[in-house]
């Protein structure tokens, strides 16, 4: 993937599945988490650069 990351948006569905987490739990909890969304209408995306900005964030280092 090109540096920065993608600009593609992904439904709840595939970045749950990208996260391998159930979309229940990131419905429930992106707000919370920070994980940065956009709105479409009524429908709830991300974009593939945000989610991965916000698993770097999430990483610790040991």
């Amino acid at each position: 993937m090109a540096a920065g990351g993608s600009n593609a948006l992904l439904t709840p569905d595939q970045a749950a599945e990208y996260l391998n987490i159930p979309k229940r739990t990131l419905m429930d909890s992106y707000q919370r988490w920070g994980l940065r969304h956009v709105r479409v209408g009524k429908h709830v995306r991300f974009r593939v650069r945000d989610v991965e900005n916000w698993i770097d964030s999430q990483t610790v280092e040991p």
